[in-house]
């Protein structure tokens, strides 16, 4: 048995390793940044990123990989409609954790897990599925737009009421693409842009913190004590690496000048320690990545494999594309983690979950096969 049959993809599964380790020591050197603050646990963050995020994500993958895509197929209504359950458990007192003014976390005890990272792959399967189910009629509104309304809809409804915006936006463009993808009349984008402006509009000017980001985007020097602070700390960092970098472990900024140094910010201590020629590898790899899922996507042996691997690859190289952009002041900030890299258990037992699942629809492709 070669490789390439065991792992389904092997160029995509080296792509993934080399993210998963280099992010694991990437992770590992920002977390030492939180040695100099008071009432954090260095221990306990380690503790939950590999007992909640990378063994468990590790054996998701292999079941994943393995496991037949007729039974993939028959668990997809069950998990949409228990990541929506488990969503919105969040909201019951008692069981979902408020924190940084939005509620979008479960209190387990020892640690937290955040269900919007299920919901993400039960919305984005289960919008596969339908498409290659209706692909036929998706031209006609009650099969196409009201379909997309539906699945895609009560979710990021859910979501916005948390409030998680930054994944509405993600799962928005995935499950567009996807859409456009099957062949969606043009008419049915225009409704949809025409909506997508006017709830980011509403949004934006009834959410201060939205607000706020996007005035900081716009003139980040603005406030740079307050609310510029990250984005200002965090480009003092990436500019502070120049060409190759302080080296490894030798990060200033994560020492109680970048906010969530393990967190969303983990790029700057990344663009610090490895400078210039660092950061695009780092972003050279994210392309390698996104270019390998469409090119298994497109080879898959049926329709559902092809939106389901486009699908999961779009949303982690978004989330890695708008974190990335945020934190070098090209976009407004999200607080979206760096995918493989940030810490957060259930984020990245989640991406390599959907590994599993991409390398399972390259394990059963053809040769040749356009993505439809």
């Amino acid at each position: 048995m070669n490789a390439m049959h065991i792992s389904g993809d092997r160029a995509f599964a080296i792509i993934v390793t080399m993210l998963v380790v280099g992010g694991a020591g990437i992770f590992l050197s920002a977390a030492l940044g939180l040695l100099a603050r008071e009432n954090v646990s260095l221990g306990h963050i380690a503790v939950t990123q590999l007992l909640l995020g990378l063994v468990p994500g590790l054996i998701a993958l292999a079941i994943l990989r393995f496991m037949p895509p007729a039974w993939l197929m028959k668990l997809i209504v069950p998990l949409y409609i228990g990541a929506i359950a488990l969503t919105c458990l969040v909201f019951i007192p008692g069981i979902g954790v408020h924190a940084g003014g939005a509620t979008r976390w479960i209190d387990l005890g020892p640690f937290t897990v955040q269900p919007a990272e299920f919901l993400k792959i039960g919305v984005v399967l289960m919008f596969a599925l339908y498409l290659a189910k209706t692909k036929d009629k998706i031209k006609e509104w009650r099969y196409g737009l009201l379909g997309y309304g539906l699945i895609v809809g009560i979710p990021a409804f859910i979501l916005l009421m948390q409030p998680n915006t930054s994944t509405v936006l993600i799962l928005g463009a995935t499950t567009a693409a996807l859409y456009f993808l099957a062949g969606a009349p043009w008419r049915d984008f225009a409704i949809l842009a025409l909506i997508t402006i006017i709830a980011v509009g509403a949004l934006v000017m009834t959410r201060p913190y939205l607000m706020h980001r996007v005035t900081t985007f716009i003139n980040p020097a603005g406030d740079s004590l307050g609310k510029g602070y990250q984005i200002q700390q965090s480009l003092i960092a990436i500019g502070s690496g120049g060409l190759l970098g302080r080296g490894f472990g030798q990060s200033v900024q994560k020492f109680n000048y970048l906010p969530e140094p393990v967190g969303d910010s983990v790029f700057a201590v990344y663009g610090e320690e490895f400078g210039f020629l660092g950061t695009v590898f780092l972003v050279l790899l994210f392309t390698a990545f996104a270019a390998r899922g469409f090119t298994i996507a497109s080879q898959a042996k049926d329709s559902f494999g092809s939106y389901a691997a486009a699908g999961l690859t779009l949303i982690i190289t978004l989330s890695a594309l708008m974190n990335i952009g945020a934190m070098l002041g090209v976009l407004p900030l999200t607080g979206l983690p760096l995918p493989f890299v940030s810490h957060g258990g259930t984020a990245l037992l989640c991406a390599l979950a959907s590994v599993g699942i991409i390398l399972n629809v390259a394990a059963h492709r053809t040769k040749k096969r356009a993505l439809v």
